[in-house]
């Protein structure tokens, strides 16, 4: 391929990047929002700060179903915006209402009944003394408050999912700045008990996060109904919920099903290599939460990216220009790449700061750096994978991404984590550089599927 056909003008990475910056500045904050609101929590000690890890992760399980969902519907609902049919992208936004609501009832009846098994999967003996009765205790204390602010959370994703995918991607940042401001403010309150509020640690950062949510639903929903004229599929959007039975079936089979079984058992996954880890101690948690909001802050950049490209080729695809779409890829793919490269430069210099930030162990700082300067390396690997993946899932091939994404976590590197972990005696740090870096294969596998046209589809046509 030509070095033609992989850089674009700035014209055409300036539709992109009208997308992805504002999410890019959303998420920028929220994760620099989430690493004050851990370092404040690891102010109070190791045990809190692993015990609210240990939930977050399990969060992350149930936040990528709702993605997934929300995902599932949103391919046809940016194809909707591209073809400029409001009733196709109203019908859409029921459609996640009806998903995300489902996968929230059934997290929250999970959550309750096996929530004290879900934390225990990550407690293992430490090499430094940190209690793991007590890192229990403040896990559960946090999971169910927590608990609360699925529905809100659920709900402002359908809103703000849906202005992104019509391009307007201003507010849902808007919003989430406020939020994540005022997590943190009320973070500060509630955690250390200043300004006549009461001290509660780490029920308090919950209870911060929580209402945070509220917060954040109320702006985006308010906005998007006081602006009709911006947002023209808010006329009449609760007027039926009624979808059309042809276009429920469609989407639940093309859509949710398969983005939903995709996301959860990605983020399973996910959450099975981090157990791997965690066998090496519970302070390879404590590391592994720190650099993983390090590894997080500097991910927004090809993540924001990432859904830029998704909702710049399914409106291509949804308007019916395939070889629009089709030379467009491989430019925004190449673009991901070369700007992790100069991102991953910047974390790698930074890997050793800010482990320092925190009130913990020198070892548990040392692994953190370590963590850091690994996912730094790697980082232009991932980039590539995750637009390469938006791109293909505009198309709505949604059957070849489970197979892509599902049949690599779980048919290579799950077992390759786990065999490593249970049959050999390695270290967590060349443990973690192997399990991360396996994922070379899968960059392979997505830059020769985006060149085999196999994805390239227009779903919304009549």
């Amino acid at each position: 391929m030509t070095l033609k056909k992989l850089i674009g003008s700035w014209s055409f990475y300036k539709r992109t990047l009208v997308i992805a910056i504002p999410v890019l500045v959303q998420n920028l904050i929220t994760n620099l929002v989430n690493m004050i609101d851990n370092m404040m929590v690891g102010q109070i000690g190791t045990e809190q700060m692993s015990g609210v890890a240990i939930v977050n992760q399990l969060m992350f399980v149930f936040n990528l179903a709702v993605f997934g969902a929300l995902s599932g519907a949103g391919i046809f609902c940016a194809q909707f915006f591209g073809k400029k049919d409001m009733d196709g992208v109203r019908n859409t936004f029921r459609m996640k209402i009806y998903g995300s609501f489902f996968i929230v009832s059934i997290g929250i009846l999970l959550f309750l009944i096996f929530g004290d098994e879900l934390i225990n999967f990550y407690l293992h003996d430490a090499k430094e003394g940190i209690d793991i009765a007590l890192t229990f205790k403040y896990a559960k204390q946090y999971l169910l408050i927590m608990l609360i602010g699925l529905v809100p959370f659920a709900y402002e994703q359908v809103y703000s999912s849906t202005l992104r995918e019509g391009k307007e991607a201003t507010v849902p940042m808007v919003s989430g700045i406020i939020a994540v401001i005022t997590n943190v403010v009320f973070n500060y309150f509630l955690i250390f008990g200043k300004f006549g509020f009461p001290q509660l640690g780490v029920i308090g950062a919950a209870i911060a996060t929580v209402f945070s949510r509220f917060v954040q639903l109320a702006i985006t929903a308010i906005w998007a109904h006081t602006h009709k004229q911006r947002v023209p599929f808010t006329k009449g959007l609760y007027r039926s919920f009624k979808v059309p039975q042809e276009l429920v079936a469609t989407v639940i089979k093309k859509g949710i099903i398969p983005l939903v079984a995709n996301e959860m058992l990605w983020a399973c996954g996910i959450s099975t290599l981090v157990h791997c880890y965690s066998t090496r101690g519970i302070d390879v948690v404590a590391g592994y939460n720190i650099a993983n909001v390090v590894i997080n802050l500097f991910n927004v950049m090809f993540i924001a990216f990432g859904a830029g490209v998704g909702v710049v080729i399914g409106q291509l695809l949804g308007a019916n220009k395939l070889n629009e779409a089709k030379e467009a890829a491989p430019k925004l793919i190449f673009f991901a790449g070369a700007m992790c490269v100069v991102v991953g430069l910047a974390m790698a210099c930074c890997c050793k700061l800010f482990p320092q930030m925190y009130n913990t162990t020198e070892h548990v700082r040392d692994l953190a750096s370590c963590f850091i300067l690994i996912s730094a390396i790697l980082m232009p690997i991932h980039g590539i994978m995750h637009s390469s993946y938006f791109a293909m899932r505009a198309g709505g091939k949604t059957g070849l991404m489970f197979a892509f994404d599902c049949g690599f976590s779980w048919g290579i590197l799950v077992p390759f984590a786990l065999a490593l972990t249970y049959f050999t005696d390695i270290e967590i740090i060349p443990l973690y550089f192997l399990c991360q870096s396996i994922e070379f294969i899968k960059c392979i596998i997505s830059i020769l599927l985006v060149k085999s046209d196999i994805w390239i589809s227009n779903i919304v046509s009549d």
